[in-house]
């Protein structure tokens, strides 16, 4: 099979991808095509009605067709002035059901591609919900953001200004050339002359246009990868006066979206006049044509070629004007197919990669606790471990603490408790049961995660605390911040439970972030606590609300914590030292001080010092 072949068949695939989605539009589809051959139908009808008009006008026998005449009387046909009255008033009335009628397509073909782009979003959305968290680690997010938003409207584009009208204007080109063979087939021959140029000229434009809009899509999405990645990282490039060298790579981005748009540019202001040229080109031939029979037949009074040289370049205008965007629109179809290839791999992630369709055994939160890791081996990509044959067991209502050098694989441990990530060999169980065989949302209910780095979204702090669901209630929001001991200082904020946090939550400090988490998974009352606990660069007052906060989550609750404070350390019942993803020791705090070894060596160096 060609190249060009498997890119029709992957089109064609692609395209029954799409209408998937129209099919609860169906009759809105079936009613734009319909009005498609209505508009084919009529395009010719009103040139040919100029034409009788100007042949009766100037005195030469005319043949009305028999549908004509059935809105004309008999004084209508013979009179002159009648006639001409008569084919006026019909145009007129003519021209204005035209126009409702395209109307009418223009309307329904853009309708059902906003519906089509509105439940594609939806699936698309819902899909990058529920994606791996691998996906979000080697993707940017300002290109997910392009597949959802702008490449998406492309496929609208589909509907509104590609399948759809390109299948009307290809069938008014037909139902035009076919009148203009029943009128004068020689004619419509000699008209026809030109026409390998513009066949010529339309293959290379879309060509060209084709490739400069992939790189166009290239850069946009280029473009909005790097902006959204530096306006979330503007404190950095400032802080280290990096200004001038990302903007420096921001014009290179965005000098290569100037010349794809210059290079599609150069082929639109080529292609127009072309058609423009071949358009004068055939009408300048019509003319010639019919000049030439008119002097050869000057005795003759009857045969007159007036209206038909009106009706043949109206017919030709008829058929160059949809030939003039018809290339576009071909382009407009490719870019959405183009979007469309993006797009539809996102709807293919069939509700997460781990679920698994065995699942049946529901959690239960009384009966959850007891968690054992069994030779666990996890890498983030390939065969780079940054786990290596991991196991512990922590009991139910006990706390283990992780500590570590940074890159040792502390944070790795707790995303695979609640199956953020796969694991690559080995076992997680919880209640002497495989993780695997839960079922993955109530496993993550019951999984309670207070993260160091807190997201908050843009909104109220209650927003953010019930994550807007409305069986949480305000006064259950209000005990558990008293009961975190957080209350008071929310209540001398601005409006306080409903002050906006505005994007990120950066407004608030680190440690005040991770409060307001710490009430939002209280709510949540999880049997398992897993907790990274915020460094030591917070203030005196948030650090006696966080170690308040934490001995009130950790207690009655199977914790896992990463530690940074001495105190969560010693109060530990279990604490396992990593290094380089392995265990090199684990015990309580006395015994691994009494081992003298690795965690002896860290806790001097590290937490000792912090004590003084």
């Amino acid at each position: 099979m060609s190249g060009e072949q498997k890119k029709i068949k992957i089109n064609v695939l692609l395209l029954k991808e799409i209408f998937t989605y129209v099919k609860p539009y169906k009759k809105y589809l079936y009613s734009s095509i319909f009005l498609a051959l209505l508009m084919a139908a009529v395009a010719p009808i009103r040139p040919f009605l100029i034409q009788i008009t100007v042949d009766k006008a100037t005195g030469k026998d005319v043949l009305i067709p028999n549908w004509f005449k059935l809105f004309l009387s008999n004084h209508h046909l013979t009179d002159v002035e009648s006639f001409v009255i008569a084919v006026t008033f019909f145009q007129i009335v003519f021209i204005i059901l035209e126009t409702i009628i395209r109307f009418c397509f223009t309307f329904i073909t853009a309708w059902l591609g906003q519906n089509v782009v509105k439940d594609l979003r939806n699936n698309v959305f819902s899909n990058i919900l529920d994606l791996p968290l691998g996906k979000f680690d080697t993707t940017p997010i300002g290109t997910l953001t392009t597949r959802t938003i702008s490449d998406i409207e492309s496929i609208n584009d589909i509907f509104s200004d590609g399948l759809i009208p390109i299948i009307a204007d290809l069938l008014t080109i037909i139902f035009t050339l076919l009148t203009m063979f029943w009128i004068d087939w020689k004619l419509t021959l000699i008209a026809l002359i030109p026409f390998p140029i513009l066949i010529i000229a339309t293959n290379y434009f879309k060509k060209e246009v084709n490739k400069s809009f992939i790189k166009v899509r290239n850069a946009v999405a280029n473009l909005n990868a790097f902006v959204q990645e530096h306006i979330a990282g503007m404190t950095i490039v400032q802080a280290f006066a990096a200004e001038d060298r990302e903007f420096s790579r921001f014009s290179k981005i965005n000098k290569e979206h100037r010349d794809a748009n210059i290079k599609a540019i150069f082929a639109y202001s080529v292609f127009f006049p072309i058609v423009e040229l071949v358009l004068a080109f055939s009408t300048a031939i019509i003319v010639w044509w019919v000049a030439n029979l008119a002097l050869e037949n000057q005795g003759n009074q009857h045969i007159k070629f007036s209206g038909k040289i009106v009706s043949f370049v109206m017919y030709m205008n008829l058929i160059f004007r949809p030939l003039r965007i018809l290339a576009d629109k071909f382009n407009v179809l490719q870019m959405g197919m183009i979007a469309a290839e993006r797009v539809l791999p996102l709807t293919e992630n069939k509700k997460y990669d781990l679920k698994k369709e065995n699942e049946q055994i529901r959690m239960v939160k009384r009966e959850m606790g007891t968690i054992v890791f069994c030779n666990v081996w996890f890498a983030y990509n390939n065969d780079n471990y940054v786990l290596k044959n991991i196991s512990f067991e922590v009991k139910v209502s006990q706390t283990l603490a992780l500590v570590g050098h940074t890159g040792s694989g502390k944070t790795s441990i707790i995303s695979l408790i609640n199956k953020l990530y796969p694991i690559n060999k080995g076992s997680i169980f919880i209640n002497d049961i495989n993780i695997d065989e839960y079922n993955l949302e109530d496993l993550r209910r019951t999984v309670g995660v207070v993260l160091q780095d807190v997201f908050l979204f843009s909104g109220s702090i209650m927003d953010n605390i019930t994550l807007r669901n409305s069986n949480i209630t305000r006064q259950q929001v209000v005990e558990a911040a008293t009961l975190i001991g957080i209350h008071d200082f929310i209540m001398q904020l601005p409006n306080n439970y409903d002050y906006d946090v505005m994007e990120r939550g950066n407004i608030l400090s680190m440690g005040q972030r991770q409060l307001i988490s710490f009430i939002r998974v209280l709510l949540y009352n999880p049997s398992i606590l897993i907790l990274d606990e915020a460094t030591s660069s917070i203030d005196t007052e948030s650090e006696q609300l966080i170690q308040h906060a934490i001995n009130t989550l950790i207690k009655g609750r199977t914790s896992i914590v990463i530690a940074h404070r001495l105190s969560t350390i010693t109060k530990a019942n279990k604490i396992l030292v990593l290094d380089k993803g392995e265990i090199k020791e684990q015990g309580t705090h006395a015994e691994l001080l009494n081992l003298q070894g690795f965690y002896s060596d860290l806790y001097h160096r590290n937490f000792e010092i912090k004590s003084l």
